[in-house]
């Protein structure tokens, strides 16, 4: 059965239907191609489900603490099941709702396995159909939006084995909380799971082979962060090579390497979070021609790949490998598609690590900025001297601010503290809008919030701090 679109979009992921669903707005006649659940791996497996687990290990942990609050309970326990069971529905919700967007906007939705074949224009779409047989479909332009995978390391031992050595897939669905666990990699992904199990009791160690952890991150913030996690008993080999990971008998044996010792951790289970790779593979690129850089696809400013009428989007086509990123990358992709695009200047892309406390992040560190040569004013206000941070209980952390000394622009905002990702918005605004410390000196924030501590940093880089 064949099929005339004017866009095939591959991938019903956060880039992916977010892509579909504007190619309709414009008026295209568009196809989207997906071999597991709609949403991706971000809404049915990584985002969040995640966020499900962690407000729940959340909420068990603060129970510790009800008498800081002048309040108390009787009993504190958790049923792992249905904690897990709950995550689940979240997931299961939010797909249902992409279907229901997916039919709204007339979206043909197409369940399978794509690959892609040459053809007179961009390529033809080949799908293996989850319900059998094929269909072909042929379209004016191709997006891929195919995600990316947990990255696996076989000469360590950092595969996943489903029982005991886990990828974020199955550390979402065991069947029981394990008493201890190591996690190989202190990014985002490894921290956040780190944070949710030890919320919950577990020992945990995070193994990360870079100097310090979470080490996008600007060095002051990453520094502050790991003293709050070791606070609430997280354990940290930093600068440590993994030589092997390998089932023990009471579960894992790790053996590591730091500073030219070794060592070997055991504990129940394993998490690998060593990065990703882009879902590049049986797509048909190599016949093709197509361009692939480290394991993703090659794109320019506005998606495009070295093949006519073919595009790439989100984690696929490379860093950050953010849900937020790939759903603005594919807007411009189809607009510029479209002819209804604005240029293609790069907005500052903010990044989130729902750990406790929280971390959050957009435009450059202190020392990226001093590395382009910038002379720089840097802000900082603690959360501890913050009138709603102290009622609420959340004085850990601080908002820092990075400033182009010469111009005023705001070019960098690294946070940490309780909700400090719902607040990075403001700052993310604001370098949108290419703000100075002007701006942000005139606007006004609602007393008493956190929020406040954005306006208070990004007064003391000037020496104008009224509450420290």
């Amino acid at each position: 059965m064949e099929g005339a679109f004017d866009v095939v979009v591959i991938g019903a992921g956060p880039g992916g239907y977010v892509t579909a669903i504007r190619a309709s707005q414009l008026g295209l006649i568009t196809a989207i191609v997906e071999r597991e659940a709609l949403g991706g791996v971000c809404l049915n497996w990584g985002c969040i489900p995640t966020k499900a687990l962690l407000k729940s290990g959340e909420v068990y942990e603060q129970l510790a603490h009800l008498g800081d609050y002048g309040l108390s309970i009787e009993g504190r326990g958790y049923d792992f099941g249905k904690v897990i069971e709950r995550s689940r529905k979240v997931a299961k919700q939010l797909s249902a709702g992409v279907a229901f967007l997916m039919k709204k906007h007339k979206i043909d939705v197409v369940k399978g396995t794509a690959r892609l074949e040459k053809a007179a224009g961009a390529p033809k779409v080949v799908v293996a159909l989850e319900a059998g047989g094929e269909r072909a479909l042929t379209a004016k332009s191709v997006i891929l939006a195919t995600g990316a995978r947990a990255r696996v390391i076989p000469a360590a031992g950092l595969v996943p084995d489903g029982e005991r050595v886990w990828t974020y897939r199955e550390a979402m669905v065991p069947k029981a909380a394990p008493a201890s666990l190591l996690v190989v990699g202190s990014g985002a992904i490894g921290i956040e799971f780190a944070s949710f199990y030890r919320a919950l009791g577990a020992e945990v160690t995070v193994i990360e082979a870079l100097p310090r952890i979470l080490p996008v991150e600007d060095e002051e913030i990453s520094g502050i962060a790991k003293k709050a996690f070791e606070k609430r008993g997280l354990k940290f080999r930093i600068g440590a090579k993994v030589v092997r990971l390998a089932a023990s008998k009471s579960g894992v044996a790790l053996t590591l390497e730091t500073g030219g010792k070794t060592e070997t951790l055991e504990a129940e289970r394993a998490i690998v979070a060593v990065g990703i790779d882009g879902n590049v593979e049986d797509l048909g690129l190599e016949a093709l021609g197509v361009g692939v850089d480290r394991g993703h696809v090659a794109i320019d400013a506005d998606g495009a790949t070295n093949v006519p009428g073919l595009y790439a989007i989100g984690d696929v086509a490379g860093p950050p490998w953010l849900a937020h990123k790939a759903s603005h990358e594919g807007v411009h992709c189809i607009e510029h598609i479209a002819g209804v695009a604005g240029p293609a200047i790069p907005a500052p892309i903010p990044g989130c690590t729902y750990s406790t406390p929280q971390v959050a992040s957009v435009g450059l560190t202190e020392a990226q900025a001093k590395e382009k040569g910038l002379t720089v004013k840097v802000g900082r206000f603690p959360f501890r001297v913050n009138g709603k941070a102290i009622a609420s209980g959340e004085t850990e952390g601080l908002v820092k601010t990075v400033f182009d000394a010469v111009t005023g622009a705001l070019i960098g905002a690294h946070m940490i503290g309780g909700e400090v990702t719902e607040m990075i918005q403001g700052f993310a605004l604001a370098m949108t809008l290419e703000a100075t410390e002007a701006e942000l000196f005139a606007t006004v924030f609602p007393h008493p919030t956190m929020s406040e501590a954005m306006h208070e940093a990004s007064l003391d880089a000037f020496g104008r701090v009224l509450h420290l």
